[in-house]
């Protein structure tokens, strides 16, 4: 007696979700894979570096022998960690990070990838939170880099005339620390703000305005506008560059404060962006 026919039966089975190393990979390899992000990266990093150095070499060109007597008073005052990072320097690496930061989403957006990536990963929180981490390493590898060749190359001009300072010295690390972190910062920054808005030139504008155009703006004059100047992270790091004598102020405040500006702005940002991206269509 032949066999009865049983309807045939599809098996599906459902594909395991991303994990969170793979959004990380995914994410690292769309960074690495544009040949603009080391070009921004490399440029970058020698403006910071030169603003730094040639500060360094022009003091060693006019120091003379009639400073010789100054050599204490000028360490002591902190300029040789004033010039191992500049605020010309930081300046420049507020803008090229936050720049950075804003295109690694305003990118996607323009070319439509973003669109394919939350298709294959609809969890967007998750795909954010990748790209968040991607971004804030490398720029933390950046600014260490930069903060560190900084350092050493210019404290080797100053120590030719005997006024360069060592790591160990008081002040050293926090100047190179402050100076490295501001990177992933302003990165994140930008991140958050071009998930926000979308736009490349609104985004940048933006961005600038910030990071570096609000810090000039507010002064310390009124007690509303130190405060709002201080919750920014150019000024933050303005704070923590100061090892010298304090500026006498109005509106004073420590170096824990702006040591919580930092941690504020990175999970502010970090937060925006991932929130940013879920509450909104592409």
């Amino acid at each position: 007696m032949p066999t009865p026919l049983t309807p045939a039966t599809s098996v599906v089975t459902a594909e395991p979700r991303p994990r969170f190393l793979d959004l990380l990979a995914s994410e690292w390899i769309k960074l690495r894979s544009l040949r603009s992000t080391w070009i921004a990266y490399g440029t970058a990093a020698l403006a910071v570096i030169a603003f730094n150095v040639g500060t360094a070499y022009d003091t060693y060109k006019y120091w003379t022998a009639e400073n010789a007597g100054d050599r204490a008073e000028f360490i002591r005052d902190g300029i040789p960690l004033q010039i191992a990072f500049t605020g010309n320097a930081a300046m420049v690496m507020v803008i090229a990070l936050g720049a950075v930061g804003a295109l690694a989403m305003v990118g996607e957006y323009s070319t439509g990838t973003a669109r394919t990536t939350f298709a294959a990963v609809p969890a967007r929180r998750s795909v954010m939170g990748a790209k968040a981490v991607v971004v804030a390493a490398v720029a933390t590898g950046f600014g260490a880099l930069v903060a560190g060749a900084s350092f050493v190359l210019t404290q080797a001009i100053l120590g030719s005339r005997g006024v360069g300072v060592s790591f160990a010295d008081p002040g050293a690390q926090r100047v190179v620390l402050a100076s490295a972190l501001l990177a992933p910062v302003c990165a994140l920054a930008g991140l958050a703000v071009g998930t926000v808005i979308r736009h490349t030139a609104a985004t940048m504008i933006t961005t600038v305005a910030v990071v570096l155009v609000l810090p000039n703006v507010l002064t310390d004059g009124r007690h509303w506008s130190a405060l709002a100047s201080h919750s920014l992270p150019f000024r933050a790091w303005t704070r923590l560059a100061d090892v010298g004598t304090p500026t006498p102020t109005d509106f004073p405040w420590s170096t824990g404060g702006a040591w919580t500006v930092y941690v504020a702005w990175t999970l502010g940002a970090a937060a925006l962006a991932i929130g940013g991206v879920q509450r909104r269509d592409l």
